[in-house]
């Protein structure tokens, strides 16, 4: 108690600096395996959030002090709320059948908050950024998720065949996440046009996962902001703020439907490694009995993608390569490919 009120008291006698913040930031990701022409395993995912900057929220200063003492001081805190969804089948989804040799149905309904703490680094040729991120996710597995609901709503609007085994889904249970990721990024050019390396490492804990990770990702663009798209992954780097965390600063294009704008682009890949002790989705529920595989301790995911933003608007495409999560009696789950579209929009 003493020192989280000594570190309430440091906050106000060493006041965070004003931050360049507009204010809303909002965020969409859509992932599916549909590209890949597959409908299996990690089948899709819905995570919309809405990003507020620290001066537009003053009622958390309490809680500033408690980020102040774990993470330093930043010059940036930026907090977000949102909401998603993850759902997961077997190879076969024409089957009613249980099938213990494949990975379980399973869909995971959720609402999250997020801190986020940027710094800024040094003006040097190698200046390096920082962002570390804080996630607290709860929600529930099993049918209350209804990812049922959706993936049947779904595949009647784009006339696929209808899921039939979601009744041998793992059952009920409400499910919490605590996540936690550092991101650097390290320029190596003055230049408008370069590269940049964003290392991160990282870790979750919960009855839905528990991981460690790290991995980084490699870029190659123009006027390039932030530290690269996420995934749907815990602790992904959602509201960053990067237009006003940034500003356009002169570098400018002129675009016929937007006018002159600040823009940028670039390409990028990378790679990012998970030791995995517990996934719900493989190894069952906690708290009841469920269907479960052999979980695969070590997996990485082999991302490409393009990155654009004109103004207040960014869209990013990643297409995503995972290793085999899971083995059975019969054989392993193989590997898996889906993409993540990220769209988001500043004010």
């Amino acid at each position: 108690m003493l020192g989280a009120a000594g570190a309430g008291l440091a906050a106000e006698e060493e006041p965070v600096p004003e931050q360049n913040g507009k204010g809303l930031q909002l965020q969409l990701f859509i992932e599916n395996d549909k590209w890949r022409r597959t409908d299996q395993h990690y089948t899709n995912g819905l995570k919309a959030g809405v990003g507020i900057a620290r001066e537009s929220v003053p009622f958390v200063r309490a809680y500033e002090g408690l980020i102040y003492e774990v993470l330093g001081r930043p010059e940036q805190l930026y907090y977000g709320l949102f909401l998603g969804q993850n759902m997961y089948t077997p190879k076969n989804i024409s089957d009613s059948n249980p099938q213990p040799f494949d990975r379980p149905w399973a869909g995971w309904t959720y609402v999250g908050l997020v801190t986020q703490r940027v710094a800024k680094g040094a003006e040097t040729s190698r200046a390096h950024d920082v962002l570390d991120t804080v996630e607290f996710d709860i929600g529930t597995v099993g049918p209350s998720s209804h990812a049922e609901d959706v993936q049947i709503a779904w595949h009647q609007m784009i006339d696929s065949p209808r899921p039939q085994g979601w009744a041998n889904q793992i059952p009920n249970e409400v499910a919490f996440l605590a996540s936690y990721l550092h991101k650097r990024r390290y320029a190596y050019s003055r230049h408008e046009t370069g590269f940049d390396f964003i290392p991160h490492v990282g870790a979750s804990l919960g009855t839905v996962m528990t991981f460690a990770r790290a991995g980084g990702i490699v870029r190659y663009g123009f006027n390039k902001t932030g530290f690269g798209p996420d995934t749907i992954e815990p602790g992904g780097a959602m509201l960053q703020g990067t237009r006003s965390r940034y500003g356009d600063d002169g570098r400018k294009c002129d675009l016929r439907v937007f006018g002159s704008v600040g823009c940028e682009w670039y390409v990028f890949g990378g790679l990012d490694m998970r030791l995995v002790g517990y996934n719900i989705f493989l190894d069952g529920t906690v708290f009841r009995d469920s269907p479960s595989v052999d979980r695969v301790p070590f997996v990485y995911d082999v991302l490409v993608g393009l990155s654009v933003r004109a103004g207040a608007f960014r869209a990013s495409l990643t297409r995503v390569s995972r290793s085999e999560e899971f083995t059975t009696p019969r054989g392993g789950g193989g590997r898996q490919g889906f993409h993540s579209i990220s769209l988001g929009l500043e004010f």
